[in-house]
């Protein structure tokens, strides 16, 4: 994929003052938080964090066990976080990360209690409002020894963008016997560069669940979080739904390293490219044993498009257990006619069998947010065929 310029884009002066009450946003913005998960109400939420452009105007906790702060907040709280920040990922990486590190604007800091089960998941969303504005954010999440918590995360722009750059740091960091779920939904624009970077470690029983979504169209986006497996029966799961129009460049993937005895990795992608280019990465290395990982790539390229599956195992332990699946082609002829024989039409049989490729259920949802993807997902298939 092709480096951005970042001189385009404008990187300061542009902070917004705090709102109290999420409901006065204007209702065009309110919607396309929504397409990405974030409900202003607060409805079923745990806490809410909420950043547009170069600052924070929203950040609240609302239930007992976690704890939600501006980035900058935290660092003065915690003395600068010393055992987390910038630990999982190097400044120094690319120019992305030197940016964000040179002028952080802002970003989300969750930490959970010990033992803290939180029922509700905690939502944030990150907005990028004004025209050609670059956004520099670094997001830490803690979940300490035998709690829960489910991250729904929302990053969008406004309807009608004429251009935008989101830079994007996050480091998780999941104790032992400790259980995150992060659900990412992208609700980007045919205008927005998108480059997050993304790293994190899994101590002893501890479990990371990812999920990604990306159903809108977006100009340019490159993506590759690493986590690490660092103590025994560590767990990592990594879904994804990705779909790229006309016009959308996606560079996405995962890896998982397994560091210790017992931990399990798993990378599975359902990939679309209705004229657009996927670049569908995976990558899984064994490194102690007992160890197993597997990675399931399956793409559909409908309409054009181009899908380039990379999926790499590496073993480097004798007894490591790794395995891979990957497949590009189109929809099956012989599945169209058999919901054809039953009563569809061409384009109702195509649009059921898109619908359960792109299927969310192994994602563990909520059924509200669910909802939101479903109707996504029937909005996109206009666009597809």
């Amino acid at each position: 994929m092709k480096d951005i310029n970042l001189d385009a884009f404008t990187f300061s002066g542009m902070n917004r003052g705090e709102i109290p009450d999420l409901t006065s946003l204007d209702a065009a913005d309110k919607t396309e938080m929504l397409m990405s998960g974030v409900d202003v109400s607060g409805k079923g939420r745990s806490g809410t964090y909420l950043q547009i452009d170069h600052g924070k105007v929203h950040c609240r906790a609302s239930q007992p066990g976690v704890e939600i702060l501006d980035i900058k907040e935290a660092l003065a709280k915690y003395d600068g976080l010393p055992d987390y920040f910038w630990t999982q990922v190097d400044k120094d990486k690319d120019e992305y990360t030197r940016a964000a590190a040179e002028n952080l604007h802002g970003g989300y800091f969750i930490r959970t209690e010990k033992g803290a089960k939180i029922a509700d998941p905690v939502q944030s969303c990150l907005f990028l409002k004004s025209d050609m504005v670059g956004q520099n954010v670094h997001n830490v999440v803690i979940v300490e020894e035998d709690s829960e918590l489910h991250i729904i995360t929302g990053c969008s722009v406004a309807h009608g963008s004429k251009g935008a750059a989101h830079l994007g740091i996050s480091e998780f960091f999941v104790k032992k016997n400790a259980k995150l779920t992060f659900t990412m939904i992208h609700n980007w624009a045919e205008t927005t560069v998108v480059r997050p970077r993304t790293g994190g470690i899994v101590e002893e029983g501890g479990v990371f669940l990812n999920n990604y979504v990306l159903l809108k169209p977006v100009h340019d986006l490159q993506s590759y979080p690493a986590i690490t497996l660092a103590g025994r029966g560590a767990v990592a799961r990594f879904n994804s739904v990705i779909v790229a129009p006309t016009g959308s460049k996606v560079d996405s993937g995962s890896k998982i390293l397994l560091n210790a005895p017992d931990t399990r990795g798993e990378i599975i992608s359902r990939t679309i490219a209705s004229g657009g280019t996927i670049i569908a990465r995976g990558y899984i290395g064994g490194h102690s044993v007992p160890a197993r990982g597997h990675l399931e790539c399956k793409g559909l390229i409908l309409g054009g498009g181009i899908i380039h599956a990379i999926p790499e195992l590496l073993g480097a332990r004798d007894g490591v257990e790794l395995s891979h699946e990957a497949a590009v082609g189109k929809i099956a002829q012989e599945e169209i006619e058999y919901l054809m024989a039953r009563g569809m039409d061409e384009e109702e049989a195509t649009s059921t069998i898109v619908r359960g490729f792109l299927n969310v259920d192994i994602m563990g949802l909520p059924a509200e947010l669910k909802e939101v993807i479903d109707r996504t997902i029937q909005e996109t298939e206009k666009d597809m065929f």
